[in-house]
């Protein structure tokens, strides 16, 4: 039982932590940003985009696509980090 709770302080640490933490995904004129915890932050858009409303759809999903890799893989190594301690074979 002990562990449980250690386990869940563990995880609220690391998405408070995750929470400060950016990355980015860019397309042709697209910035994303989200937070570690897989929370779009802020859009980007470079205004010599907006006359083509295809092109613009297609680099807002590829930007918003490389940025939630990015922070899939922080979130990831967050919590296996967090868990590491408390769960044996990690």
């Amino acid at each position: 039982m002990d562990k449980l709770k250690q386990m869940q302080q563990s995880v609220e640490e690391s998405k408070a932590r995750l929470s400060n933490i950016t990355v980015k995904g860019e397309a042709n004129g697209v910035v994303v940003q989200m937070n570690g915890n897989r929370k779009m932050t802020d859009v980007q858009i470079n205004d010599e985009l907006m006359v083509d409303k295809e092109a613009l759809e297609d680099f807002v999903m590829l930007a918003c696509n490389r940025a939630l890799e990015q922070a899939e893989k922080v979130y990831e190594a967050e919590m296996a980090s967090s868990a590491k301690g408390i769960i044996p074979g990690l």
